[in-house]
């Protein structure tokens, strides 16, 4: 088996492709879109390079790919928690200790090298990129944007180390099929006691002014959770760019105070999970058909971001949010909701489940190990 180190474009590819392979024909995996994963993978298209350094590493065996990592050192994460600690990412591998083992041995010594005192992970470069080795919830679909790995991955990291840092949790809601009154009731109040309303528009294009505001309250709202680090303008652009195209603007509620400030947002989709496993991550030539279709006809749909302006917390604004969202589900027919992953020590943001039929199904964790000198 030899390691190498991914060095040329055509070698991020094979670095990318690996897992097309290794996860194929697993019903539970969703492809990731290729292209993305591709350009996240670049330096000269993904503006988290200037304050991230990278080197990716893949195993072989007769000239077959039997492994791969990520190595990543985030300055800032080093700067704003005061740590010397480097993340591994994109890791995946066959059922053998060996090819494991020798992959984080050559990110831990790497790490090392540049002066680091500890690694962690599965990360990216920041939260909107996958987050944690699933622990729980093997045979349940994953989800567009979300880690999936084989039942094998926890022992192995585990036997070569590395101890429990973080959870996150996930849950599957049951939608209603009428309003939830009391959900109705608090917004209501909120709305009136806070001098608030909800941003009605019809196309998405309407909400690209929003765009920056919704992800500077994002790094506010999210800058105390474990492991954040704000989102930089360019980063911001990029993400817009990248997804608001897509959306659909129902689906997205969004809060303004008597100023036209964003003070609060949640952004869902009817889910992609079942759409990216008929098109394998690929949209073009005619992937975006299964996406488009998805859009439309749906009984699922995926929670990804919501934040409240932290003075406005506790408040009953998320019970806004909840409210729009509740509606639109309803007038959609969406049955069943992921809620996405969220710490398990984030007792405000699993208190709103409370009013839902609900259980909780995955479970991700992020691992860390200090790294002695030898």
């Amino acid at each position: 088996m030899n390691i190498l180190e991914v060095t040329s474009v055509r070698g991020l590819k094979r670095f990318v492709s690996f897992q097309y392979s290794l996860y194929r024909d697993n019903k539970y995996w969703i492809p990731p879109p290729y292209s993305d994963e591709v350009n996240s993978l670049r330096k000269d298209k993904n503006p988290a390079f200037e304050f991230c350094d990278t080197k990716y590493w893949i195993a072989e065996k007769d000239g077959k790919i039997v492994g791969r990592i990520a190595g990543i050192m985030n300055k800032r994460y080093n700067e704003k928690w005061n740590a010397k600690t480097a993340r591994f990412g994109w890791f995946d591998f066959i059922d053998e200790r060996e090819v494991s083992s020798a992959l984080l041995d050559t990110v831990e010594q790497w790490a090392k090298a540049c002066g680091m005192t500890s690694l962690h992970g599965p990360l990216g470069f920041c939260d909107m990129d996958g987050e944690g080795a699933l622990v729980e919830g093997f045979e349940e679909v994953s989800n567009l944007g979300a880690l999936y790995n084989f039942p094998y991955y926890p022992q192995h990291i585990e036997k070569a180390g590395y101890v429990k840092d973080a959870d996150w949790i996930e849950y599957e809601v049951k939608m209603p099929d009428v309003v939830n009154e009391e959900i109705r009731r608090i917004a209501h109040i909120a709305l009136k006691r806070n001098n608030l309303k909800v941003l009605r528009v019809k196309k998405a294009k309407e909400l690209l002014p929003y765009g920056k505001e919704i992800f500077r309250l994002l790094n506010e709202a999210y800058k105390d959770l474990y492991g954040f680090v704000e989102l930089s303008d360019k980063q911001i652009d990029l993400y817009i760019k990248q997804y608001f195209g897509f959306i659909l603007p129902e689906y997205v509620p969004i809060v303004l105070d008597n100023h036209d400030a964003v003070v609060a947002f949640g952004i869902t989709m009817p889910s992609m999970s079942r759409a990216f496993q008929k098109n394998r991550g690929r949209l073009f030539p005619v992937g975006f058909i299964h996406v488009l279709r998805a859009l439309k006809y749906n009984t699922k749909a995926d929670l990804y971001l919501t934040a409240v302006r932290p003075d406005l917390q506790n408040k009953g604004v998320n019970a806004i949010l909840m409210h729009e969202v509740d509606k639109t589900f309803i007038k959609n027919h969406i049955e069943k909701v992921e809620t996405n992953r969220e710490l398990e020590t984030n007792s405000k943001v699993q208190a709103q489940w409370k009013f839902f039929e609900k259980r909780q199904h995955k479970r991700r964790r992020c691992y860390k190990k200090e790294l002695t000198e030898e």
